[in-house]
């Protein structure tokens, strides 16, 4: 906040911001001539979508006073974007410009009374976001004047020529010294005391208690040659202190963290082991693997670093170049840190046990299977230490930015020493000056509670230059990639770039290196991006920029990224740089997932991206299941409709190149990987401006999505249809989660940490329990049938857990890999020819596995189906209708079926591995079944250890994990969600829990809960008030259930959260509504949807022999019936016979569209706002309807379309609309518009 005085006197307190898209109007309006004559006719959503930096500043009530653009190449065409450096350097050789420490304004507004101080106050705010920033050029015709504003920020230089036409333009400068100027750091004294002391005050008070009042004079007074203390001052007076030392506790670090890509932190020493034995021992167990990477890298990709020493690769020879900045003096030095590239923090361990086929996509690269086995190896440094320590560190909050003028003095101090390191409570808010080093990534079994960081010397290079790579930067690349596993696959397209400047397919390609001190230390090769319809059609890329103003060639597709991580702090630059240079605007770096094809090529093969937190994921789009024969030439065009291999996508533009990410150290921790924990973990990883560096995944099975099953063969289990392997592939939540593949069985309340099985622990800070309830296996009751016992004289074991063996054959399936072992047992056991399957259970996923079985060849009467006792009146189907036609189904195929069967024994009491036969006890008399394969399918409940594991931890359980509508446990450090849990007593709503809900919608909203802890964007949480507190929330989202049932039927149902209620009770309430009903059940072209008192969707039932495009019908759920074309008139007038039909037909694939919704809200807001002074909006002339203010003779709803007919709303409803169609047509290319025709 600043304050702003007018020549008259007024008073305005201002801040800035980043601009948005809805300043434009405001923008345009500060627009005077004069402006247009300084910068030129400009186009302003165009000029916001190439700029680098925008600037707007705003006063208290939000009101815009100022806005600045900038770019990092000159305005009115006086040089190329690509190569202006030398036309600068020729007008004044002695100002060292270069593209990391300048930039170009192309427009600046402002309220006429303060323009003076808004200008100033701008140029300050972009010197203190940009740290390298040290000068601003502005270009104007040399006949015009800058006017009583510009001149006062900015001087002459001189004046260049235009290239494209006759005229001189004039250069005026901005110098950094001038605004916000680098610090000047020296030694500490006594003196400096007072002027640091309330510094130190407004951040923290422990120092003061713990060692006294005067602890700062006796740090400046204890210093030696091991430690030093500095200040950097401003006009005299101490404004920051650093503390350093010399002793670091190298043992330490060494055995907590990886520190091989930093040779230990050590010099080189002859005795040095790097490399682990020729025969490494495997450890680690299948329960609890522990897969730790950090977020810096990606980890679903194909390479693996190797730690190097430094005695084999190249350091960075001789003198440092003259640095680019007058102001700034940099220390020459060498080092000895090698071209060990990519992130410094270690990829995923891959399971000895698996493999695993990681692809990334690249035209002409190759995926490397990996196999790579889990070893305790650590390399053993010799060496003297090559470190030194900040030990204390604080700077005025006003200096804050300039935190890095420190490091060029302190590295000074320690000539012997290459890097400097910090080490922090993980919950730290990351400041300005951690963010120009390099987080280390801790061991598995690191306890710390500290993060390090670590700042190589050679980082204060400020001589980098980024350019095209030429043939004779190929030793240089050589040596730089030696370690990647793709290095190949990058010199070939170094090579390939060198010799035609396209792929082998035409396709245009560059390929840039980034050069210091005469050595190469990055490259990237960069192809244009050929398939930009299909990811503006399937990605959500528009969230980012109006794609309308950026043409085809201005978009790229990053394939290799890598950069020396001494010089990670500039990935932006080089980034920003490949942009300008390569006359680009947005970037693209896919993620292709796993697959177990165990292919050693592959065509979608990337190197590793060091730069993937630069980036932003970009969420997927839903698409429309077009019926393309039925629309013929009117389906989207094969560049939107065609199916390509699924990816994740990532990306970055010119307006994100000077826009940091919010860091979040905090270590979250999810246990289990239900679809609750998937979308929980989904919302923060698609939070564009967050960096979540600590999200773990605790899972028995590692993240789903692996493709176990070919789609024939996936049919055991029902969906709920939250998320599939197409879903999976398209978030890659691998590349941003650490995952942890084990059981958990304990939780450490008090040390926050969780216990697994193998007796690891994983610290956290935030706790996510998400394991949501699985099938048990029932215990028998343990009934003699020779007895002839019925289920009246046998006591109920349902409530007993099993504590036997489990037999061999047993199998409760609740995933995808119960689901791959079961098949496993059928091919292995020759099921389908011969031996009786018992399919034991009432849930709905007891008629899938029957209809898989059958699917598979199981022959129909070796099939038993036996139903346990109802513990409800509703059944899983709830529709006699389904039920019939399934039960029909099941006898044509031959399969026994046993209702109200208790489970008795296994083996008649003996031993009971293998199941060699099973016996039941019923109402009437028992049955003895020979059994070679059991499924059981009885009542989910908790699994027993992670009961356990909340009871031990004194976490409050009542049958379920007991939660608020917060999602907090007992323990404020711990959430709970899903199935696992129940609502606390004191809300009194013990019949509805997160089972009535949707999975997916309470994982987005437990994340919406959370990210208010995170995210300073976000509006502070306002408590309810006390009688709403007691309100359980109500999500809207349906409730989806799906599969193949006997018969071969696919069967969707539909439905709102609610209690579950028997179809013919709903039926028989006088509000029900109206159903609508096409097609028989039993001829497998059924079809029923409810529709309610309000004449809205609120139960789809479908039943067919062919397949369906369910996500389309997913869309159809509270939609009103006249958006579904009259659908209840033209029911009734018997214009519809079969609604598969009706929907397959043209006019309602906009209804299926991802951005129906937003148009609905955007017609809702049209008719709820007052569009004319005089006439009061459609709402309110609806108010006024049912208040009886307005006296009509006509029906209310006639007197409101009339209204809505004469007046400007109408015009305004059909605009939207068609704005609407024509701005999506790639999608709905069916639909006709104005002038199309």
């Amino acid at each position: 906040m600043s304050v702003l005085t007018s020549p008259r006197g007024k008073t305005e307190v201002v801040h800035c911001r980043r601009t948005e898209l809805q300043d434009i109007y405001c923008i345009k309006n500060l627009t005077r001539k004069f402006t247009q004559k300084l910068f030129g006719r400009l186009n302003i959503i165009y000029l916001l979508e190439k700029a680098n930096l925008a600037i707007t500043l705003c006063n208290d009530k939000e009101e815009i006073m100022a806005q600045a653009t900038f770019v990092d190449y000159p305005n009115w065409n006086i040089a190329r974007q690509d190569n202006w450096v030398s036309v600068f350097r020729e007008l004044d050789s002695e100002i060292p410009c270069t593209p990391l420490n300048t930039l170009f304004m192309h427009l600046f507004v402002a309220v006429d009374e303060y323009s003076v101080g808004c200008c100033k106050e701008i140029i300050r705010t972009v010197f203190k976001a940009v740290p390298d920033l040290h000068f601003i050029f502005l270009i104007v015709p040399s006949y015009m004047s800058l006017g009583s504003t510009l001149i006062t920020v900015f001087n002459q230089l001189g004046s260049v020529p235009c290239l494209t036409f006759d005229e001189d333009f004039a250069v005026h400068i901005c110098h950094r010294h001038s605004h916000y100027p680098q610090l000047h750091v020296r030694e500490a004294r006594v003196e400096d005391h007072d002027h640091l002391m309330p510094i130190f005050m407004r951040y923290d008070t422990v120092l003061k208690e713990t060692y006294g009042e005067y602890f700062l004079a006796e740090l400046v007074e204890a210093q030696d040659k091991e430690n030093h203390a500095v200040v950097c001052e401003v006009e005299g007076v101490a404004v920051g202190f650093m503390s350093v030392c010399s002793k670091v506790n190298m043992q330490l670090l060494h055995e907590c963290f990886d520190l091989g890509p930093f040779h230990g932190l050590c010099h080189p020493h002859p005795d040095d082991v790097l490399q682990p034995p020729r025969e490494p021992s495997v450890h680690g167990g299948k329960d609890a693997e522990l897969r730790s990477s950090s977020q810096g890298s990606q980890k679903t990709t194909e390479e693996h670093l190797k730690s190097l020493s430094p005695d084999g690769v190249e350091s960075i020879q001789g003198k440092l170049a003259e640095e680019a900045v007058t102001e700034e003096l940099l220390s020459t030095s060498q080092s000895n840190y090698g071209s060990d590239m990519e992130d410094i923090e270690k990829l995923s361990r891959i399971s000895v046990d698996e493999e695993v086929d990681y692809e990334v996509n690249s035209k002409s690269s190759a995926s490397v299977l990996l196999q790579e086995e889990i070893c305790n190896f650590r390399p053993t440094y010799r060496g003297a230490s090559a470190a030194f320590c900040i030990q204390l560190f604080c700077i005025d909050e006003k200096h804050e930015a300039r935190s890095l003028d420190f490091m060029n003095f302190v590295f000074s101090l320690f000539p012997d020493k290459d890097f400097c390191i910090i080490s922090l409570p993980h919950l730290t808010p990351e400041f300005v000056l951690i963010q120009n080093f390099v987080r280390v990534v801790p061991f598995n079994n690191c306890t710390l509670e500290q993060d390090l960081y670590v700042f190589h010397r050679a980082g204060l290079l400020k001589s980098i230059n980024i350019r095209l790579a030429t043939v004779l930067d190929t030793p240089g690349v050589e040596n730089l990639v030696s370690t990647l596993m793709l290095n190949k696959n990058i010199l070939d397209d170094l090579n390939q770039y060198n010799t035609a400047h396209r792929d082998t397919d035409g396709t245009p390609m560059q390929a840039f290196v980034a050069e210091v001190a005469e050595q190469i230390v990055g490259i990237a090769v960069v192809r244009n991006e050929m398939d930009i319809e299909y990811i503006r059609s399937h990605y959500n890329i528009e969230d980012f920029i109006y794609f309308s103003h950026h043409q085809r060639e201005e978009h790229g597709h990053l394939n290799h990224f890598a950069l020396n991580p001494i010089f990670r702090h500039y990935t932006r630059f080089f980034l920003k740089e490949i942009l300008r240079l390569g006359f680009k605007s947005c970037l693209y770096y896919p993620v292709y997932p796993h697959c177990r094809s165990g292919k050693l090529q592959s065509p979608y093969a990337h190197s590793l991206t060091s730069a993937l937190h630069y980036l932003v994921p970009v969420r997927p789009r839903r698409q429309i299941v077009y019926p393309l024969e039925k629309l013929g030439i009117n389906a989207p065009s094969k560049e939107v409709s065609k199916d390509l291999l699924n990816y994740s996508l990532n990306h970055t533009n010119r307006k994100l190149m000077l826009e940091p990410k919010i860091t979040v150290n905090a270590k979250i921790v999810v246990v289990g990987a239900s679809n609750v924990g998937i979308s929980f973990l989904e919302t923060l990883v698609f939070c564009p401006h967050l960096k979540f560096n600590n999200l773990t995944l605790i899972s028995t099975h590692g993240l789903p999505g692996k493709k176990l099953l070919a789609t024939e063969q996936r049919r055991f289990l029902a969906s709920d249809h939250c998320f599939n392997d197409k879903d999976y592939a398209l978030m890659s939540l691998c590349s941003w989660v650490n995952v942890v593949v084990g059981r958990m069985t304990g939780i450490d309340r008090a040390a926050k940490h969780v216990v697994m099985s193998q007796g690891e622990i994983v610290l956290y800070d935030h706790l996510i329990l998400c394991t949501g309830q699985q099938y048990q296996v029932p215990c028998p009751s343990g009934a003699d049938i020779s007895q002839h016992l019925t289920n009246r004289e046998v006591p109920r074991s349902g409530q007993q857990r099993y504590n036997d063996i489990v037999p061999c054959n047993h199998f409760t399936l609740n995933d995808e890999e119960d689901c791959c072992k079961a098949l496993a047992w059928i091919k292995n056991n020759s099921i389908t020819v011969e031996g009786n399957v018992i399919v034991y259970g009432n849930t709905i996923d007891t008629y899938t596995t029957v209809e898989t079985l059958l699917n598979l060849g199981v022959r129909g009467c070796c099939i038993h189906f036996v139903h346990p006792p109802p513990t409800s009146t509703i059944t899983c189907i709830n529709n006699y209708s389904v039920e019939s036609a399934v039960a029909d189904a099941l006898i044509a195929a031959g399969v026994t079926i046993y209702r109200d069967a208790l489970l008795a024994r296994w083996n008649d009491g003996q031993y009971p591995d293998p199941i060699r036969c099973a016996s039941f006890t019923t109402p009437t008399k028992p049955f003895r079944l020979q059994c070679s394969m059991f499924f059981s399918f009885c009542e989910k409940n908790v699994d027993y250890e992670t009961f356990k594991a909340f009871n031990d931890a004194c976490l409050v359980y009542d049958g379920r994990l007991v939660i608020d509508t917060n999602f907090h446990t007992n323990d404020v450090a711990i959430r709970a969600a899903g199935s696992l849990t129940k609502f606390s007593n004191r809300y009194y709503s013990n019949e509805w829990t997160h089972s009535n809900f949707n999975s997916k919608e309470i994982g987005f909203q437990l994340a919406a809960a959370m990210l208010s802890l995170f995210d300073p964007t976000l509006e502070p949480v306002t408590e309810p008030p006390a009688d709403l507190d007691r309100l359980i929330p109500m999500y809207k989202g349906a409730k989806i259930q799906g599969g193949i049932l006997p018969g071969s039927y696919h069967y969707l149902h539909i439905a709102k959260p609610a209690i579950p209620t028997p179809l013919e009770v709903q039926m028989a309430k006088p509000d029900f509504g109206l159903e609508i009903v096409t097609g028989n059940a039993k001829n497998g072209n059924y079809f029923r949807i409810h529709i309610n008192k309000y004449k809205m969707v609120e139960t789809i039932t479908c039943l067919s022999k062919e397949t369906f495009p369910a996500s389309n019908y997913v869309r159809l759920f509270g939609q009103h019936e006249q958006v579904l074309n009259n659908l209840c008139a033209r029911y009734e007038d018997e214009l519809i016979t079969d609604l598969y039909s009706y929907f397959m037909e043209p006019w309602c694939m906009a209804l299926f569209h991802d951005r129906f919704i937003d148009l609905r809200k955007e017609l809702r807001q049209i008719l709820t706002s007052k569009e004319e002074e005089d006439l009061p909006s459609i709402e309110q002339i609806a108010h006024q309807i049912e208040d009886e203010e307005i006296n009509t003779r006509e029906k209310p709803q006639k007197y409101l379309q009339r209204v809505f007919q004469e007046t400007i709303y109408k015009a305004l409803v059909e605009k939207s609309i068609l704005d609407y169609l024509h701005y999506n047509h790639y999608h709905l290319p069916m639909y006709a518009w104005p002038g199309i025709i």
